[in-house]
């Protein structure tokens, strides 16, 4: 079904090609495909479009026992999106490599993610509450658990993000 979505949405709406099916007990709770072209949204990928409407669906931002059956090879992003929704099982049909000869290859995306930030290709700087690249510019409070409790924030998630 996947394939199917995203070989309907290369020639019908000529987005990319990528599908993918959000199944939780045997049952499809959600569908997405890639529409990056569409809207110009470059999170607009089909596993994180069939989260999302998943989520709505079954009206939780958890996701446990669900499977994902996608076209392609998740690209990290969406892998993490996964981890973070408590998604257990992926099955995808076409590799990176098998991508690679038509430019839809997150190969080098995952080599990044595989390196200590100071050696990515972005430049990644931890800026801590109260830091400031300009000296004058005034301290704020670390948000500490303490802090975020006396400011009213709750918890409203259950379950971890790994």
């Amino acid at each position: 079904m996947a394939i199917n979505l995203a070989a309907e949405n290369l020639q019908e709406h000529h987005g990319r090609p990528f599908g993918a099916v959000l199944v939780k007990n045997s049952e499809v709770i959600a569908t997405g495909v890639n529409q990056i072209l569409l809207t110009q949204d470059p999170t607009s990928h089909a596993e994180l479009s069939a989260i999302r409407a998943a989520s709505q669906v079954l009206e939780s931002p958890r996701l446990d026992g669900c499977v994902i059956y996608a076209s392609g090879q998740p690209c990290p992003m969406c892998l993490a999106a996964m981890h973070m929704t408590g998604i257990k099982e992926v099955y995808y049909a076409l590799s990176n490599d098998d991508g690679e000869a038509v430019g839809l290859s997150t190969a080098r995306i995952y080599e990044q993610m595989q390196k200590p930030l100071a050696e990515q290709s972005i430049k990644i700087t931890h800026t801590p509450p109260g830091w400031s690249p300009r000296p004058s510019v005034r301290r704020m409070e670390a948000p500490s658990a303490k802090n975020l409790r006396r400011i009213g924030f709750r918890r409203k998630l259950t379950g971890t993000f790994a």
